[in-house]
């Protein structure tokens, strides 16, 4: 019974090294998900590469293209409620609709670190693209970027008044913020007991 198996052990020391290298990988991942600011702008300078890329090669716009259509369905999660109230209904947590109703807190359908994620990787993916001439398909980029314009507009308009009619903000500026304790002790000291 030797021959059962075949082949089994000389592809468990593979498996093993790619095993590794993707919690390695993970790990590090990991570890850049509390610091927000530095991850955006390593994203950053990877779009800059990329432009930069496409510009001195002067092609590629297609890639750019579906870059962008890609980028604009994430924004569209990461803008909408997780539970949505025009389209199902839910026991879960809910918009306010009315003011009188309960606060429940935003919750993306798209949280930001996978936003993040996605949007760095789109644009790694579309930089090794360009190293391809097979994805170098000849396009008139004008049309391509109106197009894209267009879509945007439209699809931003949407979500606009999506966002009036539910009441919703999914950002933090120009919320609230409570200082805790030191707040009110040093408002209740300035009374003159």
């Amino acid at each position: 019974m030797e021959g059962v198996g075949g082949d089994g052990g000389a592809a468990a020391p593979m498996n093993q090294f790619w095993h590794d290298v993707w919690r390695q990988y993970q790990y590090f991942l990991d570890k850049t998900t509390p610091h927000a600011v530095y991850r955006w702008i390593g994203s950053v300078v990877v779009v800059l590469i990329y432009v930069l890329r496409v510009y001195y090669r002067q092609g590629f716009y297609i890639v750019s293209y579906g870059v962008g259509i890609y980028l604009l369905n994430l924004l569209i999660g990461f803008l909408s409620p997780l539970v949505d109230p025009e389209m199902e209904v839910s026991d879960g947590p809910l918009l306010p609709t009315k003011g009188s109703d309960e606060f429940k807190p935003f919750i993306r359908r798209l949280p930001e670190f996978k936003f993040w994620y996605s949007f760095t990787k789109a644009f790694c993916i579309a930089f090794v693209m360009t190293f391809f001439p097979v994805f170098d398909v000849p396009v008139f980029w004008p049309i391509l970027l109106c197009y894209w314009v267009v879509l945007f507009v439209l699809t931003m308009r949407r979500q606009i008044a999506h966002m009036i009619k539910f009441k919703y903000i999914p950002f933090n500026i120009g919320k609230q913020r409570y200082g805790g304790k030191k707040s009110s002790a040093s408002s209740s000291g300035s009374r003159g007991d």
